[in-house]
């Protein structure tokens, strides 16, 4: 072996033995379009089911020991769930990851939640965020991640400042409730569902939002929640410059928010943001969440999120392997053709070998989606819960 090769697995394994990513327990269930749902007979139907499912793609991947939850999804019950969920967490070997409110899916949240006009409809979603903070707080779990799907779909038809002042309230309500370990997550969008102004529509407002709500406050960035051409990773450095950087929804798209497998459509963006964050110090990187939010309505479930998870490991690999320090003399010296090709060298080179030695040599399988298929996981899952699957026409998760 090289002494490059050497320095290479040294990268490698040091950066996957510190590499995580939490899966959504949504990602398990049926899912589909907003012209219908596709079932699929492995499909979970049930949180124990999710957490099943978890617990087969950390074995097989050594890199996803949490499961983001859901409120109104998978704790329908509010704090009442709480003690099924724990014992759900002991059995499988799993905990729970971050907790996420459900701000959209309610009858009254037809004109927005925490920035409706009406007073008694943001009380209604300010209680379901401090229940979350609660549930949160009884299961350990640091993040509490916010997606609001408030806007207006017409111009004059509502007042965006004062539903900026609505916000700041909920907020800032919200963040009062944390306890010292937790922290408030604050997700962007710039369209979907509303389609001519979105309340928080990029990562300025988020930032913004979160630095008025209380010093536990951040900003989630999703890959898939942007413009067409917008440089994410430049987003990405500036909110690590500023201390504001709580962690990601990944997954990828080709036209909007299209919710697509991490990686699927560009693999390179995902090892530029994977660069920005390893080229940051220690300390900006500790707090960081990485978190899988994807909708893969056509693959299978489980292959599906074995996939991303592996794709996740191999990019942030590549991007371990960027020599930094001669990049940024190469960048200094303004030499610009010799700086982007040591920065894609990192990116062209095949990983697979490195990271199939670092699996062995911490138990895991070596090819884990040949692994899955050859356990029979799926095959099993699919008798079992076929029939219940086939009567779900109703539940989104």
């Amino acid at each position: 072996m090289s002494v490059n090769s050497v320095l290479d697995a040294e990268r490698v394994w040091a950066a996957l033995d510190g590499f995580q990513i939490e899966v959504p327990s949504w990602g398990f269930a049926n899912t589909g379009t907003r012209f219908g749902k596709f079932l699929q007979s492995g499909a979970a139907t049930s949180i124990e089911e999710k957490f099943a499912d978890t617990a087969e793609v950390n074995a097989l991947t050594g890199a996803s020991p949490t499961v983001a939850l859901h409120v109104l999804w998978d704790l329908p019950g509010g704090l009442a769930d709480v003690p099924a969920i724990q014992a759900l967490e002991k059995k499988y070997g799993i905990k729970s990851g971050s907790i996420n409110p459900n701000l959209f899916q309610e009858a009254e949240y037809k004109y927005g939640s925490i920035a409706n006009p009406s007073a008694e409809i943001r009380a209604m979603a300010l209680a379901h965020l401090l229940d979350s903070v609660a549930i949160g707080r009884k299961l350990g779990s640091r993040d509490v991640s916010l997606w609001i799907a408030d806007g207006s779909n017409y111009p004059g038809t509502q007042s965006i400042r004062k539903r900026i002042g609505w916000m700041e309230e909920v907020l800032s309500a919200t963040h009062a409730a944390l306890s010292d370990d937790q922290r408030m997550l604050v997700e962007y969008k710039p369209f979907e569902p509303a389609f001519y102004h979105t309340d928080i529509a990029d990562w300025g407002m988020a930032l913004e939002l979160a630095r008025r709500a209380g010093p536990r406050a951040q900003v989630l960035v999703d890959t898939g929640h942007h413009y067409q051409g917008t440089n994410i990773e430049q987003i990405v450095a500036w909110l690590l410059h500023l201390g504001a950087l709580g962690g990601f929804h990944f997954n990828d798209r080709k036209y909007a928010d299209d919710d697509l497998t991490l990686g699927s459509i560009d693999p390179y963006q995902v090892f530029r943001i994977f660069h920005e964050i390893l080229s940051a110090d220690s300390a900006e990187q500790a707090g960081i969440a990485f978190m899988i939010d994807q909708s893969h309505n056509l693959k299978g479930k489980v292959e599906a999120m074995v996939q991303s998870v592996v794709t996740a490991q191999e990019l942030y690999a590549k991007a371990a392997l960027v020599d930094r320090a001669t990049l940024a003399d190469l960048q200094q010296q303004c030499r610009l053709v010799e700086a982007e090709e040591c920065f894609r060298s990192a990116f062209w080179q095949d990983v697979r070998p490195l990271v199939r030695d670092w699996r062995q040599s911490r138990g895991l399988p070596t090819e884990p989606l040949k692994a899955l298929a050859d356990s029979g996981y799926v095959q099993r899952i699919s008798q079992e819960r076929g029939s219940k699957n086939a009567r779900s026409v109703s539940s989104y998760a």
